[in-house]
């Protein structure tokens, strides 16, 4: 995972924190972990963040303020809606959630994120669905898509689906074959008729 910020220092700290979290889990990483692998001393690591949980909260914000990124552009292909949407979904799991299905404390760290900063990913997810509002308000009032509710809506549907996707899937392999029938639902039942 990558971050967002401009600040080289954090941004290494935050991938330090990443490569930590998924090979050892959030729990057993320790600051001196993450400040070994960042390559700095354990007090310059708390120059830039207080403790652990406020690495995981940055972490979370670069995650969601990339992938809204990587959702526009999705978006904004100019392909057909159902190829827009695959890549959105695609677009929204990622490697981010290759590694949680892949690593073996991807679920720890998973499960760390919704107990300590459930807040962090609330607003995320907030983001998340106002592109997709944004996007599908765009393409309906082009015609090139049928609404079955107000944008908001199916967009908070669009999401709310692809957190099921997300914990169900198995395995990564499952997780991909699921948000490509996702995608193909989805833009079955958007299709003008």
């Amino acid at each position: 995972m990558m971050s967002s910020s401009s600040d080289p220092k954090q941004r290494a700290i935050l991938e330090a924190a990443w490569g930590g979290f998924a090979t050892y889990g959030y729990r057993k990483t320790s600051m001196d972990d993450i400040a070994r692998r960042a390559g700095m001393s354990r007090p310059a690591l708390y120059l830039h963040f207080r403790n652990k949980e406020a690495i995981l909260k940055a972490l979370i914000d670069a995650h969601y303020a990339e992938t809204a990124d990587r959702l526009r552009a999705a978006l904004a292909s100019g392909e057909a809606a159902e190829a827009q949407l695959l890549a959105a979904f695609e677009a929204q799991g990622g490697e981010v959630m290759e590694a949680m299905l892949s690593t073996p404390h991807g679920m720890e760290v998973l499960e760390a994120s919704m107990s300590t900063a459930g807040d962090h990913i609330d607003a995320g997810e907030a983001l998340l669905r106002d592109v997709y509002a944004t996007w599908l308000a765009e393409m309906a009032a082009a015609g090139a898509i049928r609404l079955t509710g107000a944008a908001e809506e199916v967009a908070r549907t669009f999401c709310s689906a692809m957190k099921g996707v997300k914990h169900t899937s198995a395995d990564y392999a499952s997780y991909r074959a699921g948000v490509r029938q996702l995608a193909q639902l989805f833009a079955a039942g958007l299709s003008p008729r």
